[in-house]
């Protein structure tokens, strides 16, 4: 079993801009490049938790790093190599070592790119008023974690505030462009397509999957941010999985199970994570990772 460690929460490190931090990551300008690291933090429903899961940026970092080398013939990510650390980050290596990456820059395109297998989450809560999801038509009668007919593309807002918000293809064609949305969708929905083939042999289900992509200075099109975590997907036990009912997970519908028994309101401080959650949270990513990865995760 791994060594649990204590959660690192934040970085500053001397000598380097200070820091972007997102909700879960502090990314670092280097000029030319971008250090992004994952720290422990973790977010539901737009709100940061306390405390942080320990060791939940390494297992993630690392469960990205092999989505982006086992799926990059799809679509280049942003990955650098990570063996040699630019002079004025190598003091940190220790710190850093498993939860950081350098990374190409690129300009963020401002939607999530969303492919969904599986009847769950916010989809499913739209399809139950308009049975359809992002303006695409779904048959009747669908209960909840039902496998869709085919797999769907349904974009989110990207909201520097407040929710993402579900939106239709038009939209995001709109503006971006219909020949730019036209290739996230297909490049979304390859990838989901093939990595739920890969989930499937390890007896588990990949519901859905938020993707997210950027332009190079010059124009190319980068997959970055993550690829395929529990933060990003929905990991379900497939031998569990029956409509109606979703099934066990190993991914922070854990937590958000937690929040919503609480009674917590959604806007107000959220409420601390008590130990046996922390706890739970970090063994269903270790599982997560052992499963999908096919080995442990570095956490030491």
């Amino acid at each position: 079993m791994p060594t649990r460690s204590e959660p690192l929460w934040s970085t500053d490190l001397p000598g380097l801009p200070p820091p972007k931090r997102g909700k879960v990551r502090d990314v670092y300008d280097l000029g030319d490049r971008l250090l992004i690291v994952a720290t422990d933090r973790l977010s539901a429903y737009d709100y940061v938790l306390t405390p942080g899961i320990p060791d939940k940026g390494k297992i993630l970092h690392q469960m990205s790093v092999d989505g982006f080398e086992r799926f990059g013939d799809v679509v280049p990510h942003h990955l650098l190599e990570e063996d040699e650390l630019p002079v004025d980050v190598a003091p940190f290596r220790e710190l850093l070592a498993g939860r950081s990456a350098l990374v190409k820059k690129a300009n963020v395109i401002p939607f999530e790119c969303v492919a969904r297998g599986y009847l769950a989450g916010s989809a499913f809560a739209e399809y139950g008023q308009t049975r359809s999801v992002c303006g695409i038509p779904l048959p009747p009668g669908l209960k909840r974690a039902d496998h869709l007919p085919e797999a769907i593309f349904t974009p989110a807002t990207k909201a520097e505030q407040g929710h993402d918000e579900n939106v239709g293809f038009e939209r995001m064609a709109g503006e971006i462009g219909q020949e730019l949305a036209e290739r996230l969708r297909k490049l979304t929905l390859d990838i989901y397509l093939r990595a739920a083939s890969h989930a499937a042999t390890a007896g588990l289900i990949l519901a859905d999957t938020k993707l997210e992509f950027g332009l190079t200075p010059g124009g190319d099109l980068l997959w970055i941010d993550e690829a395929l975590t529990p933060d990003s997907s929905r990991y379900w036990d497939a031998a569990l999985w029956h409509p109606g009912q979703e099934p066990a997970s190993f991914d922070k519908q854990y937590v958000r199970n937690w929040l919503d028994a609480s009674g917590w309101d959604r806007q107000s401080p959220p409420p601390s994570l008590p130990d046996e959650i922390v706890e739970g949270t970090r063994e269903r990513y270790l599982e997560a990772f052992r499963r999908v990865v096919g080995r442990e995760a570095v956490v030491r």
